[in-house]
């Protein structure tokens, strides 16, 4: 996976030893449940996830250049609605302390621009819960156009099924934004 820059982070992949950076913020109740996962309960379990997950998905930690810390990951994972198009869907998650300082619209803006330019992919989705307003501002701001929802989809750690408010970006209405 190729590292990626923007003013203020560096994407780079995920590696073992960044199991207690992650646990760090994702331990957070207020972090993961946005997205339909339970706060990590130990560094041994972030561990697990990084195994498991982000590095078969070829996610990015998301890394402060300033203070070289780790608040977040982002991944263009593989679309499970459109397994014939050249797609991905974009997924993320941010330390709550950085919330609303544009960190994660610079990172999705990065990612977007490598799944386009170098994964030459033809659309990005992305879709997130139907009370996740911090999330929908975030997609937005990267110029997603709204679908809609998909009813009863979404199995959350709880055991609870979630709708799902989904969205896209072609490639073209992308490059008429630039």
């Amino acid at each position: 996976m190729k590292i990626l820059e923007t003013e203020r982070l560096r994407l780079r992949p995920f590696e073992l030893g960044d199991a207690e950076g992650l646990y760090a913020y994702a331990k957070n109740p207020n972090v993961g449940p946005h997205a339909g996962w339970k706060p990590h309960a130990d560094v041994a379990e972030s561990r697990q996830i990084i195994e498991d997950l982000f590095m078969v998905n070829q996610a990015w930690v998301i890394v402060q250049k300033e203070t070289g810390r780790l608040v977040g990951s982002i991944a263009l994972e593989p679309d499970k609605r459109r397994p014939e198009v050249a797609s991905r869907e974009l997924g993320y998650s941010l330390a709550e302390d950085c919330w609303g300082q544009g960190l994660m619209t610079e990172a999705a803006q990065e990612a977007i621009r490598f799944g386009f330019e170098e994964l030459k992919l033809e659309i990005i989705a992305i879709c997130t819960g139907p009370t996740n307003e911090r999330s929908a501002r975030v997609i937005e701001k990267c110029g997603f156009q709204y679908e809609g929802i998909t009813r009863h989809c979404y199995k959350i750690y709880d055991g609870s099924v979630r709708d799902s408010r989904c969205y896209s970006l072609l490639k073209s209405e992308w490059e008429a934004q630039r």
